[in-house]
């Protein structure tokens, strides 16, 4: 019985950290442009000015680019969690719940709860500026939820990265850097925005490998067909393996350092 209500306590407390953090995203102009207004100026940016050149017209161009700016947005929201893991340590909040009768881990986990839902509506932020400019896709809406899971899925692995270099980094302004960096790369350096087949040979292979690549052609390749590919199940096991390396090591470094 009392390991238990430990349980249910745990539960709570992280739940209420996870409350916490959306209320911080909400209250920060500059957390909630990475999941609110980003997704959208890009949706509308990207498609009006390169709709015409690379695809003849926005509403050709709008199944490209969807998929492109949902993984985009996807990389954004995932990267504010190692931002607001560094400033809360660099503010001492972290010190202040250590004297608070919670769960050691609430802190950390509530952080990576509260990732979720704000996946969640970066994600449909994505898809609904989309829809307004055009965008239709050919499959029931079965099939979007499923593009919206593996997209949360991605964004959620990846926020264990950044977790981690969060509490590994020496500041809040590094972790945003090494963020911007990574999403600018991962982002352009793949098919988000234009075939592969039109880069130059060493930016080809530099895009194949990149595993944004994979999940963007998996996306696409759902909304295509309806069902669900090889690659993207590929994916799924790539994230996994993500979850699985790097959640021990935030975990550990979290308890190492608090």
């Amino acid at each position: 019985m009392q390991t238990k209500r430990t349980h249910v306590n745990t539960i709570q407390n992280i739940n209420t950290m996870a409350y916490r953090n959306l209320l911080k995203t909400l209250h920060n102009p500059d957390h909630l442009m990475d999941v609110l207004i980003q997704p959208i100026m890009f949706m509308i940016l990207f498609g009006y000015l390169f709709g015409g050149a690379i695809a003849g017209g926005i509403h050709a161009y709008l199944p490209i680019i969807v998929p492109g700016i949902l993984i985009q947005t996807i990389l954004s929201a995932a990267s504010g969690s190692g931002t607001q893991i560094k400033e809360d340590l660099e503010t001492g909040v972290f010190d202040r719940f250590k004297s608070l009768p919670i769960a050691h881990i609430a802190p950390l986990a509530g952080q990576l709860l509260a990732d979720i839902l704000r996946l969640i509506i970066a994600i449909i932020a994505s898809l609904t500026t989309g829809y307004i400019m055009g965008w239709r896709p050919n499959v029931a809406f079965g099939w979007i939820v499923v593009i919206i899971l593996i997209a949360v899925f991605t964004g959620w692995s990846i926020s264990w990265i950044y977790a981690f270099i969060g509490l590994i980094a020496k500041s809040a302004t590094m972790v945003e850097s090494i963020s911007l960096m990574t999403m600018l790369l991962l982002s352009f350096l793949s098919n988000a925005f234009v075939p592969i087949s039109t880069m130059p040979k060493p930016l080809q292979i530099i895009a194949n490998l990149n595993p944004m690549t994979h999940v963007i052609t998996a996306i696409r390749r759902i909304l295509a067909t309806g069902a669900i590919s090889n690659t993207a199940w590929i994916v799924l096991l790539f994230d996994l393996g993500i979850v699985l390396i790097f959640a021990p090591l935030a975990v550990w470094t979290y308890n190492r350092q608090n």
